[in-house]
């Protein structure tokens, strides 16, 4: 009955975070964040909460399912002849910014993943808000994707180092890791060839009249099922949930509201008890202290600057000076990998607590104040 009545407590956050969201015209997974810290800084809940903690896993796991479902694979094979050369260049200039940054400062090998790492999510608000008209978000949308594709593939292999070390068993991991891969990608391909000789099997799976919901069930079959298969292969889960994403993306475009109906299932309930959890495991006496503050600040520093850098570079002849600015500042806000990433590391021991607060913190700051610069740029061209 206790954790009956914990969780009822947990809803009442879920429930008021968008009017507060709305109000402060901040991203809600902030809200959600700081509504966290609130309740165990005046002792409502109490820090890491195991039944919480629990309940956040499914919330991450299906956060990283609905980064799947965003990844059109077959409109990416579209865009790859005109946007692969810049693409290289881009991702390239990131990766080599942050190995440089690395090696310069001696940072904590967390920052090779964490500087170029990007994320759609904040992208997928900027759409929402401003549409597709503008070249800028055209862009940011298919380096999302493919961004995302790489930074799936760092958080795994992030995952193996920080718990494996460079030993055995961390090759092991990798040598497993390029065979699923290898063996999704002709799943792929086998089931694109089996749909097209067997175009009404995909309307069996999920039919167009779906009084029963089936395509939820479907969805959320392939979802734990590869999250069990990673975790038996002990490969880290977030690839599961990741993959199953990209193949109901792809394999089930006819159920145009499907996706739209996962994201209300996920951001209505699942998503923010991950982001209430993160909140819960902040110690607001120490958050905001000069030292996290200070760390805060050099990460988004460093990731808007490395962006600025690679975007002038690959981007400037096609998108203009202010267009480059704007494409830089929407690929600087990957609020919801930053965080993974933390968390990953500091379930890990690989990241002290005070460098976990200061990614988290470096995440609100880039979510809060990179979004009011947009708009300003955008109000002034305007």
């Amino acid at each position: 009955m206790q954790s009956v009545a914990f969780l009822s407590g947990i809803v009442i956050l879920i429930l008021v975070a968008p009017i507060f969201a709305r109000t402060l015209k901040v991203s809600v997974s902030v809200v959600e964040i700081i509504l966290g810290a609130l309740v165990v800084w005046v002792g409502f809940v109490d820090a890491g909460n195991e039944v919480l903690k629990d309940i956040a896993k499914i919330g991450f796991f299906y956060l990283m399912f609905l980064a799947g479902v965003e990844v059109n694979i077959r409109k990416f094979i579209s865009f790859k002849d005109k946007y692969l050369k810049n693409i290289a260049i881009y991702f390239g200039s990131l990766y080599s910014i942050s190995f440089l940054l690395y090696f310069i400062f001696d940072l904590n090998p967390v920052y090779i993943v964490v500087i170029p790492i990007v994320s759609l999510g904040m992208i997928m608000v900027l759409i929402n808000e401003h549409g597709k008209e503008h070249k800028w978000l055209e862009l940011s949308l298919i380096i999302g994707v493919i961004g995302e594709l790489i930074s799936i593939s760092a958080l795994v292999i992030f995952d193996a180092i920080a718990v494996h070390g460079f030993g055995e068993e961390f090759y092991k991991n990798i040598s497993i890791l390029i065979v699923v891969l290898f063996v999704t990608v002709y799943a792929f391909k086998a089931l694109d060839m089996l749909f097209w000789w067997f175009p009404m099997l995909r309307k069996t799976i999920m039919p167009d009249n779906d009084s029963m919901s089936q395509d939820i069930r479907v969805s959320m079959a392939l979802f734990f099922i590869l999250i069990a298969i990673m975790q038996y292969l002990h490969i880290d889960m977030v690839l599961g949930a990741f993959i199953a994403g990209v193949f109901i993306a792809n394999f089930f475009d006819h159920k145009v509201e499907l996706p739209h109906t996962l994201h209300r299932v996920g951001f209505g309930f699942l998503v923010p008890l991950f982001f209430i959890y993160v909140g819960t495991t902040l110690d607001i006496n120490v958050l905001f202290t000069m030292e996290i503050l200070y760390t805060a600040s050099l990460i988004v520093i460093a990731m808007v600057i490395a962006r600025l850098f690679s975007s002038f570079v690959a981007y400037y002849k096609y998108l203009g000076a202010k267009g480059t600015v704007l494409f830089s500042l929407g690929d600087s806000m990957p609020l919801t990998f930053l965080i993974a990433i933390a968390t990953i590391a500091i379930s890990n021991n690989a990241i002290s607590l005070n460098e976990y607060y200061a990614f988290v913190l470096a995440a609100i700051i880039e979510a809060i104040v990179i979004m009011v610069i947009i708009k300003v740029i955008l109000k002034k061209v305007k």
